[in-house]
């Protein structure tokens, strides 16, 4: 009796294991070893990442193949950011003290680099940088003098100049920002930024509503210490955004590692322990075209996704990356580890992760 049945309970069956699938990181052939701290999404196809040993890697295919280089008389640097527009635009910020840090700029692919600019001062130390559009950035440094040292660009790079340090608060004994996977700093529209810091004295998130100029700092309920604060910052509006970080010399522990703000960065909300990821995160990014929205967070001991801006978190993947960046579309998200990994996400918004909870402690 039943036999006449069963071409419908086969298609049904597929069905269900179709809609119960997974989606999850797809690991690249990345074409180099070097380790991988930056990684910017242009879209379904278009990618590229940033790492050690002067090491960039750009793909035009939707990560099937990967075309890496060195930028020539970089090899000694550390790529710890890269933001690209296009296949053939792309910024790298160096990190390092003195004359290390350095932002290069490609218009052709990566065929060659323009070095833009140079820090000359022996105090600062870069650690991240972030584009309004193609004409307007700016980069952050550690303190100088007492105060944290920001530079912009208002013509694509071929000017850097330093903010005069009177808009800026002073900084707190032992403060300084986080190179770890070049989204320390944040923009949203045409002029609002944000940078987060760590130290004993707790993390602090810096906000500008006038493109750099000045800065207020209000204190961010994440770890406090040395090796700990604000490691990454996403904004989707003017008035919304998500802090993440921890303690880095603790991969697994999950306290302090995240925060909200509702009021542009006035105020932060820390989230609770069944509330938050599942351990540090170095990196989170929204997922652009979500009503939650969507978020996603990547840290050395794996990855996570928020459905509802960050109020809660789901285990995503036990694979540890250290930065990761979603496309404008949101179709598609990016991120990079240790050893050349490069992994790729598809419909992010839609990770597949079932059920209420807490991602648990690995």
């Amino acid at each position: 009796m039943f036999e006449s049945y069963r071409p419908i309970l086969i298609t049904l069956l597929l069905l269900l294991c179709a809609m119960g699938a997974r989606a999850q990181w797809v690991v690249q052939t990345s074409g180099t070893a070097a380790r991988l701290r930056g990684v910017s999404a242009v879209s379904r196809r278009v990618a590229w990442v940033s790492g050690a040993e002067g090491t960039y890697a750009r793909t035009a295919d939707g990560g099937r193949t990967w075309r890496v280089g060195r930028v020539p008389g970089a090899a000694a640097l550390d790529f710890r950011d890269v933001d690209a527009f296009d296949a053939d635009t792309a910024y790298l910020l160096a990190i390092g003290e003195g004359e290390r840090s350095r932002i290069y700029k490609t218009n052709d692919g990566g065929r060659n680099w323009t070095l833009q600019f140079q820090n000359r001062r022996a105090a600062a130390f870069f650690d991240c940088m972030a584009f309004w559009d193609r004409l307007r950035g700016l980069a952050m440094s550690d303190p100088v003098e007492g105060r944290f040292l920001v530079v912009r660009t208002e013509d694509g790079g071929r000017n850097w100049r330093e903010v005069e340090p009177g808009g800026m608060p002073p900084a707190l004994e032992g403060e300084g920002g986080f190179a770890a996977s070049g989204t320390c700093v944040a923009v949203v529209g045409r002029d609002r930024a944000w940078f987060g810091t760590g130290g004993p004295k707790g993390p602090r998130v810096f906000r500008s509503a006038d493109g750099g100029s000045g800065w207020s700092a209000a204190p961010a309920p994440l770890a406090a210490g040395k090796a700990a604060g604000v490691f990454s910052l996403s904004f989707w509006s003017p008035e919304r955004g998500a802090a993440a970080g921890g303690d880095y010399t603790k991969e697994r522990e999950a306290d302090g590692n995240a925060a909200l703000t509702f009021d542009g960065g006035r105020t932060w909300r820390a989230l609770g322990a069944a509330e938050r990821p599942g351990g540090y995160r170095s990196a989170v990014a929204h997922v652009p075209g979500t009503r939650g929205p969507a978020l996603i967070a990547v840290g050395p001991s794996g990855s996570d996704f928020s459905a509802d801006g960050g109020r809660s978190w789901r285990a995503l993947g036990v694979e540890g990356f250290h930065a990761v960046s979603v496309a404008p579309r949101g179709d598609v998200a990016w991120a990079v580890g240790e050893g050349g990994r490069i992994a790729r996400l598809d419909s992010p918004s839609r990770p597949g992760v079932r059920g209420p909870g807490r991602n648990p402690r690995r």
